[in-house]
């Protein structure tokens, strides 16, 4: 009786700790889309509301992104992520002050921080598997 309780109990929380990892855990790639079609959206922006609309997409899938598990460079991958948040902050304050154009100026600077941050991941070259990095 004993054994089959125990079996039992083992099952159930085996099941409910996968069930809640796989709650945790973010399609990265599609996050990932989803911000570049946001970004988009909030240099394409026509007037304050539309911009704002488009951060706050932005914003909400940068939090989603920061619950993924990194493999390569964790702390420095958290670290981009909320630049870009402190990005997102800056735009946001220059488009409720209608300086369109300057939010736009700052929207590039998201951009040169994905660019950046997307090194990180990116699998290595032949040249560098050769030589060493």
């Amino acid at each position: 009786m004993r054994l089959v309780l125990s079996l039992f109990l083992g099952v159930f929380i085996g099941l409910a700790s996968m069930q809640t990892t796989a709650q945790q855990s973010v399609d990265l790639e599609a996050v990932m889309k989803k911000m570049g079609h946001s970004f988009k959206k909030a240099v394409k922006a026509e007037d304050k509301g539309q911009m704002l609309l488009a951060l706050d997409e932005l914003e909400t899938l940068v939090e989603q992104a920061k619950q993924a598990r990194f493999n390569k460079k964790p702390e420095q991958s958290q670290q981009g992520l909320d630049k870009v948040l402190e990005q997102i902050s800056l735009v946001r304050t220059l488009a409720q002050n209608n300086e369109l154009a300057q939010a736009r100026v700052a929207l590039k600077s998201i951009d040169s921080l994905r660019k950046e941050y997307h090194e990180l991941h990116e699998p290595p070259g032949f040249w560098q598997l050769l030589f060493g990095q």
